[in-house]
């Protein structure tokens, strides 16, 4: 239907800000604006399509006192996302591993916790040469070390778009999903090996899994259930210098570190018209609602809160059925969906909230309870819709949590623990 007008650019390093204002009250699912904003390149990772290097070189036959690094010595023009990884003879272990530019300077990183490999805590540089000096222990017990001399790739030339819904140093409700975007989408068979460079912790710890759309524009992470109250997500979408199937590259690493605040849902049943209101677990408040008439009904699945507006005008004027085209002022406005559901105060069906649905797809609330709830909620904050006849589509929002943990972790792209798995880094 119509869209919004967005009201000033979000501001965050290394973050996207999307463009959330489209339509109101219903509307076409796929139409979703998204601008990659923020982010200056940092320098950074690791080897895009797998974490050691498949360019056919190999470093000399290692000595005793030898073990076989990648990139091997010499080896030119490596994407910025390269990670360091090292063979030891007949087995071993790697111990430490130190990486420098030619001027000497020490670049921060830490081993894959299943010690496949070391990955750069930022994008390396591009056209700059770098030594990597291993350090291990091999099977017989003895000292090894190894030295690789390398140089990455000049700056491509075709690179994707990306973007995180994620910001620093904001509170975010417990259905939060970490949402990764990527435009055009990630081709199938590059998203195991971009996968593994979206790095994910919490504390406390808890186990989670990505599952990506059918288009590879969005991937989420979640937990199997919602985030505990009080837990720091810290996120690196470490995409900068990914080679990718399609000759694009990817274009910067985005990191955020935020924080989950109190419980807060809502829960709506059609067939009462009321939506309950729970924090902490606690039944706080129950209040009538209006959901979408029969023409334009409401989604049911679980769903969150966006974004939210104290003002704001819903224009569906270029809907092409008349009776479907207003231009109306709306007060209290929270986004569940890309297609224009909202949670918004509706002075004008207050009679009969309770008791029917004439609402093109929102959840109508009085005045009085739209202003109640938004000084409520957060973004991230989770509503569940039962009873309506359309269901809720995926994709149209942040879905995460609108399918099963099973069905959920069948999006993945490489395969999750049963329970979900935990930091790879």
């Amino acid at each position: 239907m119509g869209r919004l007008t967005r009201g000033g650019a979000m501001a965050g390093a290394l973050v996207l800000a999307a463009s959330l204002a489209l339509a109101g009250c219903g509307g076409d699912p796929n139409k979703k604006e998204a601008e990659f904003v923020g982010g200056t390149e940092t320098s950074s990772s690791a080897e895009a399509v797998t974490p050691t290097q498949s360019d056919g070189t190999t470093s000399s036959t290692p000595t005793a006192a030898d073990l076989a690094v990648s990139p091997a010595d010499g080896a030119k023009s490596r994407p910025v996302s390269t990670e360091i990884s090292a063979s030891l003879p007949g087995g071993g272990k790697v111990s430490s591993v130190t990486l420098t530019t030619g001027d000497g300077k020490q670049v921060d990183g830490r081993m894959r916790l299943d010690g496949s490999s070391w990955v750069p805590s930022s994008a390396l540089k591009y056209s700059t040469k770098y030594k990597a000096t291993v350090t291990g222990t091999g099977a017989d017990g003895q000292p090894r070390q190894g030295v690789s001399t390398f140089t990455t790739m000049a700056k491509p030339s075709s690179m994707i778009g990306s973007g995180l819904y994620l910001f620093d140093d904001r509170t975010y409700g417990v259905a939060m999903p970490v949402v990764a975007e990527f435009s055009p989408g990630i081709p199938k068979k590059d998203r195991a090996a971009v996968q593994k460079r979206m790095f994910v912790k919490t504390d406390p710890p808890q186990p989670g899994a990505w599952h990506w759309v059918s288009s590879g524009t969005q991937a989420y992470y979640r937990a199997p259930e919602y985030w505990q109250p009080g837990t720091t997500l810290s996120v690196r979408i470490a995409l900068a210098g990914i080679p990718l199937s399609n000759g694009r590259y990817g274009n910067v690493d985005r990191s955020a570190t935020a924080k989950i605040g109190r419980s807060f849902e809502m829960k709506v049943d059609n067939a009462t018209k009321q939506m309950q209101v729970f924090q902490g677990g606690q039944l706080v408040k129950t209040l009538p609602v209006s959901l979408g008439k029969k023409s334009t009904p409401s989604s049911s699945g679980t769903m969150v809160v966006m974004e939210k507006k104290e003002k704001t005008v819903f224009d569906t004027m270029d809907e092409p059925d008349p009776a479907n085209q207003y231009r109306t002022e709306i007060d209290f406005a929270q986004r569940l969906t890309w297609g224009g559901e909202y949670i918004h105060a509706a002075p004008w069906s207050e009679g009969v909230q309770g008791r029917r649905n004439v609402s093109h797809g929102c959840v109508n609330v009085s005045m009085a309870m739209g202003r109640w709830l938004f000084a409520q909620t957060k973004v991230g904050d989770p509503i569940t819709v039962t009873g309506t006849p359309r269901k809720l589509e995926a994709g149209n929002g942040w879905t995460a949590w609108s399918l099963t943990w099973a069905e959920f972790v069948k999006g993945s792209a490489s395969p999750v623990p049963q329970g979900g798995s935990g930091p790879l880094v």
